[in-house]
């Protein structure tokens, strides 16, 4: 069926990735530079934790050896209380282990999150455009939890793992160096099988996590969208896209069980196959007088040790691979440089009066042809600009370029007689208000989101805001007034009381530059009027620039922009333009013709 696929995202396919490299895993090991304190809490208790394990063996030799032989009962109770007393020190370190990579772990998280998610705001607004929001979200939580599994608990198992491995064999060389010999012949098979399948599965699991990138990616679209699904009755339609997505996750799922599935039972049997060796080899060593029956048991645990850290090793670097696999898109992420960002040396802008000038202007998005083509205008301050053309015809690429969400690739745009590109971000956008088409709410209340265009507002400037843009009435009407949740993109709210929350928003900025996608086009006639109303008290002294849907804009603009196919074909005032008797004229008289009409929908 139609659409049942997700579009491929941009993320690359992180399966077709050679493993990770030393410098990637430094770099991930580095994330925990910032815990130096608990991580050494956590060490120090893990090695002295570990370190203690290996003394049951050594106890268990001397249980069998010389109590159980001798029949000392006074010896049994010392080595019964010594075992007592060594399991409580090492359960006390093993909480301190746990607690302080508790810690860690969760801090890493956090820290992590904030940083990538301080990162993305930094980043240019294309690529947002150039991704789906739903899979950057997927990364946000589900990768960085990968992540902290891998750096804590895994790392602490394989610390824990080492030390094991390498204090076992050392005590035993000491008891018996032909039994060890035999030890180590066994120990890579165990090695090579978990290696084998440990490949596989990175393979497959970064699958399934892309897989449920995908599925996190759809559900996000369907929901943020489900006015529109309601509307079209496509609720059958979301659920078996989203159940055929979660198939495929499933199906992927299922790959890596099987391997999983057939990896722990190899590898338990290799295990036991293996003690059974030691048995076999350790006995005719007893036979020969060059073993004892304690040291023989102490073998055999010392032997479990040994093959459970191999298998443990293979196992563990598996997890990392995964872990990897998600810090490779994490460090992405982290790496994407901002395509708009502030020149070395940039200077805030200072308060300008409100002239905007394009000089010779041309634009192109990447890997398309150019939508603009030596546009130049000059905006006087104060001056109300209507932007007017045929869809495609450029509007909103030269509204975006004033905000500096992109840079043109030929000639510049001023503010003054200061280059965009050469003023701090922060300082342009703080003198540049906008008011959508399409309001977007953020899911508190009316309070909060008035409060959004200036976060240091008092209540009363608050309120005069929304006043001056005939929103205090209805607001009051509220069941709690401003403190009235507007829910999820303000869908407790209509399209006119959005549109006047958004007014209000923008009249607290007090801007001197104001762009207006203009905010009525799809309002009833009573919201439209309020709504224009209360436009006419934002555009009051301030430089505006509209893009024009509707006449009754354009007749608020002092001159008109026609643009078409990128060029600029027409400027002047409305009375101007009609006795031109060109583009914009007809498409006047084309409004004209079909009444309610918007001018973008008969492709103007």
């Amino acid at each position: 069926m139609f659409g049942l696929r997700p579009a491929r995202r941009p993320f690359p396919p992180l399966e077709k990735l050679p493993p990770p490299s030393m410098g990637e895993i430094r770099r991930l090991l580095r994330l925990l530079k910032p815990y130096p304190g608990r991580m050494a809490i956590a060490v120090i208790a893990l090695v002295f934790g570990s370190l203690l394990g290996l003394v049951f063996p050594w106890v268990m030799q001397n249980l069998v050896d010389t109590v159980l032989q001798q029949g000392d009962m006074a010896e049994l109770n010392r080595i019964t209380l010594s075992l007592l007393v060594i399991f409580l020190v090492r359960a006390i370190f093993y909480y301190f282990q746990v607690y302080s990579l508790s810690y860690v772990g969760e801090r890493l998280v956090v820290d992590l999150r904030t940083q990538l998610y301080a990162h993305l705001h930094a980043l240019s607004l294309r690529y947002f455009t150039d991704r789906r929001v739903g899979e950057i979200v997927s990364r946000l939580s589900s990768d960085v939890t990968l992540v902290r599994s891998a750096l804590t608990n895994n790392v602490a198992t394989v610390l824990s793992q080492a030390l094991t491995f390498i204090g076992s064999l050392a005590l035993m060389l000491v008891l018996n160096w032909r039994l060890t010999l035999f030890i180590l012949v066994l120990a890579p098979l165990v090695a090579a099988s978990a290696a084998f399948f440990g490949a596989r599965l990175r393979r497959i699991s970064t699958h399934v996590q892309d897989e449920l990138a995908d599925s996190t990616a759809l559900a996000e679209e369907a929901l943020s969208g489900v006015r529109v699904v309601k509307a079209f009755g496509r609720e059958p339609f979301e659920v078996e896209r989203y159940a055929s997505q979660v198939e495929r996750t499933f199906t992927a799922t299922m790959k890596m069980a099987v391997l999983r599935s057939a990896f722990g039972p190899l590898v338990t049997f290799l295990a036991f196959g293996s003690l059974a060796g030691i048995l076999w080899f350790g006995g005719r060593e007893v036979l020969a007088g060059r073993l004892s029956g304690g040291a023989l048991i102490a073998f055999l645990v010392y032997g479990v040790n040994i093959t459970a850290s191999v298998g443990a090793f293979t196992g563990l670097y598996t997890q990392l691979q995964e872990a990897v696999g998600a810090t490779r898109r994490i460090f992405e992420m982290l790496d994407e440089q901002p395509e708009i960002a502030d020149a070395p040396g940039a200077q805030p802008l200072p308060a300008v009066e409100g002239r905007i000038s394009f000089k010779d202007v041309s634009f192109a998005y990447p890997g398309a042809k150019h939508v603009l083509h030596h546009i130049s205008l000059e905006i006087q301050p104060g001056e109300v600009l209507a932007l007017v053309g045929p869809s495609g015809a450029g509007k909103s690429t030269l509204f975006n370029l004033v905000p500096r969400f992109y840079d043109p690739l030929d000639g510049a745009v001023l503010l003054e007689n200061h280059d965009l590109r050469q003023v701090s971000l922060v300082s342009l956008r703080d003198q540049v208000g906008i008011v959508p088409q399409e309001t977007h709410l953020f899911s508190g209340t009316v309070l909060d989101n008035i409060r959004y265009g200036r976060l240091e507002a008092s209540d009363p400037e608050l309120q005069e805001a929304a006043r001056a843009a005939n929103a205090d009435e209805f607001i009051q009407r509220l069941p709690q007034g401003y403190q009235t949740l507007v829910g999820e993109r303000g869908v407790k709210l209509s399209g006119g009381q959005r549109q006047r929350i958004a007014i209000a928003r923008a009249i607290l900025k007090n801007p001197r530059i104001l762009l207006l996608d203009e905010a009525t086009s799809s309002l009833d006639s009573e919201s439209e009027g309020l709504v224009q109303e209360a436009l006419g008290r934002l555009m009051r002294t301030r430089t505006t620039l509209i893009i024009a849907h509707r006449l009754s804009t354009v007749h608020q603009a002092a001159r008109i922009a026609v643009l078409d196919a990128g060029h600029l074909v027409e400027l002047g005032s409305h009375e101007e333009l009609m006795a031109l008797d060109g583009l914009y004229a007809r498409l006047y008289r084309l409004q004209l013709r079909q009444p309610g009409m918007e001018i973008e929908n008969i492709r103007i």
